[in-house]
């Protein structure tokens, strides 16, 4: 019983910093200290473990070399269940607006940084409050990807 209270203590200290960053604008985030393209394979391989489905990768540096600009290196991955969003969608259909969900992973002086979308925040939003949607489960596997990608 001991060890069960000091795992889930433990559980909560390092998902409070989280759960804070969550609730003050949504936007949830890991650092790692690996080139993007390791943290980019690492990314592509943690969602197809979760069975998820990458649908595209957006180059906004590309991009923005194409429009003659520079920018680091920074992609978004665009992904999901469609078992998972689609309820959030019939539940609220502005769901549309923020689905699939998205992760971006860029350059930055520390290294890659890699961003999503609190779902708990998303559902705030949208005024999921009425629907009976796993968001914790959703929150879990989002953070697991992150780690996964980071390297941790």
């Amino acid at each position: 019983m001991r060890k069960l209270l000091i795992g889930a203590a433990m559980t909560m200290l390092v998902a409070m910093p989280l759960m804070a960053q969550a609730e003050e604008h949504g936007v949830m985030h890991l650092q790692s200290s690996d080139d993007i393209e390791r943290v980019d394979q690492r990314l592509r391989g943690a969602l197809e473990e979760k069975g998820l489905t990458l649908m595209t990768v957006v180059d906004h540096a590309a991009n923005a070399e194409g429009a003659e600009l520079t920018l680091p290196a920074t992609r978004t991955f665009i992904f999901g269940n469609p078992k998972v969003g689609t309820p959030m969608m019939q539940c609220q259909g502005s769901m549309a607006l923020d689905l699939p969900q998205k992760m971006v992973i860029r350059e930055v002086d520390e290294g890659v940084r890699l961003e999503w979308n609190s779902p708990h925040y998303l559902a705030e939003r949208h005024s999921l409050e009425e629907c009976d949607l796993p968001l914790d489960k959703v929150a879990g596997v989002l953070e697991s990807v992150a780690s996964a990608a980071a390297g941790e």
